[in-house]
């Protein structure tokens, strides 16, 4: 349990994301959340289901996880444990997790990390269901590529977009304003499909996935969403990011 929590984290609070929705059963576990801006939507499924995380409830302030998860106390043979209370739902008596309990190998130092509950957590993250579009445009991102567009950001650091266009079968990103300062560069040499339409794309939260650890998978709709996967081996996050608008 500490290495998902340990990599949820990870492929989460970069993008500013604060919480995180758990629905698990003993066959499946899924994550969804949503950035406060909405400018990304994350789905994601563990590769296998986790028994801790049965039943849905909420990892608030993912902050206080992740530095609870950084403390050298718990680095090492670490004892991590689902606190629960008892539920009664129609005449049945079920365990609600309500939160993890850390304590270190020495047993002398020890913290518990709050879940939110069902209810609550199903108010708050209710419009995360991503609807599903058509792909014009799908490929697996070289790390040249990725390198190449933090370059061209920090070039046009004073823009938040970027356009990306299909020419001549090569997946082009164009950042700025011809009337000013202005760059673009060549992301995929070869890519299947076109795209027709000009969409922008969020250079920040677009780099910031890119970033993180994992294979990954880049799509881009003519309806105006793209969506970057990334496998990190426990769990794979599925990154929906609508486009923006001028």
């Amino acid at each position: 349990m500490q290495d998902h929590l340990l990599d949820i984290v990870k492929h989460t609070l970069p993008l500013g994301i604060e919480l995180i929705k758990i629905t698990g059963s003993k066959t499946d576990t899924q994550l969804n959340s949503i950035a406060e801006d909405r400018s990304v939507i994350i789905e994601a499924k563990l590769k296998a289901p986790l028994a801790e995380f049965q039943g849905t409830f909420g990892l608030p302030n993912l902050t206080k996880l992740n530095t609870i998860l950084g403390i050298p106390e718990y680095a090492k043979e670490a004892n991590l444990s689902i606190l629960t209370q008892d539920k009664e739902v129609d005449g049945t008596v079920t365990k609600i997790p309500t939160g993890v309990s850390f304590v270190n190998k020495a047993g002398d130092f020890k913290n518990d990390y709050r879940f939110m509950g069902a209810e609550i957590i199903n108010d708050k993250l209710k419009a995360v269901k991503f609807r599903g579009v058509k792909w014009n445009v799908d490929f697996a991102p070289a790390v040249a590529s990725i390198t190449r567009l933090r370059y061209q950001a920090a070039a046009n650091s004073d823009v938040t977009t970027f356009i990306a266009k299909t020419e001549n079968g090569a997946l082009k990103f164009y950042f700025g304003d011809a009337a000013s300062h202005a760059g673009n560069f060549t992301f995929e040499a070869q890519v299947q499909g076109t795209l027709t339409k000009a969409w922008s794309w969020p250079v920040s939260q677009v780099n910031t996935i890119l970033a993180l650890a994992g294979d990954k998978t880049f799509k881009i709709s003519d309806e105006g969403a793209a969506m970057i996967t990334v496998d990190s081996g426990l769990i794979e996050y599925s990154y929906i990011i609508p486009a923006q608008t001028k």
